[in-house]
């Protein structure tokens, strides 16, 4: 890969490492003739769905419109650029498992909300008061009440892994279970001595 500062035609790689839940490779590169060091991301492109607007027109996905309404929401709020980074790669996750050749542009506003919710709630007001063109403070002041209500971020974090826990032990149960059943059925019936 070129060099970004002085423009050599090869520069080396030092590190590699997984990102972002394993769907980007991050590599640390050096220039041997300017001995600069910079960062790459490698991640596989994939098709992703046309986005269908309010008026029904289809459009191609943009990362850069995502990245935009993103960073106007966080706006001089305390949201460190990997987590924003973070939450357009989780929602380009989720519209490219959609499998669907189009998706609606309120599907992927709701999405966008859901991971503003979880970084910066002023963040996620001022994206749902344009996102759903709140008309008065009443408007404001309902959303602020749904999300006082909802689970902290901290809070769902902690149960997710409680219920992934309870389901192989759950299933387990199960499994055990069925097998127990299965081996009754097949015994060959007891003969009962009488007593007389």
């Amino acid at each position: 890969m070129q060099c970004p500062f002085c423009k050599a035609t090869d520069t080396r790689v030092i590190d590699s490492r997984l990102f972002e839940d394993g769907t980007q490779v991050r590599r640390r590169r050096e220039c041997p003739v300017c001995d600069a060091r910079f960062t790459t991301y490698e991640r596989a492109l994939l098709q992703m769905p046309y986005v269908l607007k309010r008026s029904g027109t289809p459009e191609p996905f943009d990362e850069d419109k995502l990245r935009r309404g993103i960073e106007h929401a966080i706006f001089k709020r305390p949201v460190p650029p990997e987590k924003v980074d973070h939450a357009i790669e989780n929602v380009m996750r989720k519209l490219r498992a959609v499998n669907e050749r189009e998706v609606a542009s309120m599907r992927i506003g709701e999405w966008v909300m859901d991971e503003l919710r979880d970084l910066d709630h002023v963040a996620y007001v001022r994206f749902a008061s344009i996102y759903r063109s709140f008309q008065d403070v009443n408007a404001f002041r309902e959303e602020i009440n749904r999300l006082e209500q909802l689970p902290t971020p901290e809070a769902r974090r902690s149960q997710l892994p409680l219920i992934a826990a309870e389901l192989p032990a759950a299933e387990a149960i199960a499994a055990a279970t069925a097998k127990r059943l299965a081996t009754e059925h097949e015994k060959p019936a007891r003969a009962t001595k009488r007593v007389k």
